[in-house]
């Protein structure tokens, strides 16, 4: 179990503030800084996930819970028919994004938004979003992570070109929020709304 780096700037403050509030107050008053650290290295977790790497196959990008599978036309990335598969990630969830496919980083765009609730349809539209497409011999797909209601900043540790392996790490979000990846329609998709995922473990698709 890691703890990312971005993570260590709230841990650090609220273990001083612990400190600082038991050693100069009260003992019972220390203790609600302490819950917030302890609440922040359980948000910052980064499990090591061994992921097998199989170009057949598309593993999660994210920890949640499957909200929606719909057929659109993706005009951003791979600009024909694909499939939308949306995963709500609560703040209980472990928020660090892994790569669902092995490739090269092809496209990538941030756009700044509003805050809407994530698990809200508007919210793919309306917040801040960070987009990236990965290509490899067999297919290209776009992960897309959406800001939700808490989440004030999008982390993303890669750019145009870094080649990605499948389940590696590439970002996440800060405070509750939304995965949105997008497929191809030649592949099989092997889950349902409403079930829970686990990032770089869970089978989202199969490639026909």
């Amino acid at each position: 179990m890691n703890i990312v780096k971005d993570g260590h700037p709230f841990i650090f403050a609220f273990a001083i503030i612990t400190f600082a509030v038991g050693y100069w107050g009260s003992l019972i008053w220390a203790v609600v800084p302490a819950v917030l650290m302890l609440f922040f290295i359980y948000f910052f977790r980064n499990p090591n996930r061994p992921t097998q790497s199989d170009d057949s196959i598309i593993y999660s990008p994210a920890d949640g819970t499957v909200m929606a599978i719909e057929d659109f036309y993706d005009e951003e990335y791979l600009n024909e028919d694909a499939i939308k598969v949306t995963i709500f990630l609560s703040v209980f969830n472990v928020h660090v994004n892994r790569s669902p496919v092995n490739g090269e980083i092809k496209y990538q765009r941030y756009t700044c938004g509003q805050f809407v609730p994530a698990y809200k349809k508007s919210a793919s539209f309306e917040n801040e979003r960070h987009a990236i497409g990965v290509q490899n011999d067999k297919m290209r797909v776009l992960v897309i992570q959406v800001a939700g209601l808490l989440a004030r900043r999008i982390v993303s540790w890669v750019t145009l070109g870094h080649n990605l392996k499948q389940g590696e790490c590439y970002g996440m979000i800060k405070f509750g929020s939304s995965t949105e990846l997008v497929l191809p329609k030649n592949v099989e998709i092997l889950v349902k709304k409403g079930d829970s995922v686990v990032g770089g473990v869970s089978l989202i698709g199969r490639v026909h």
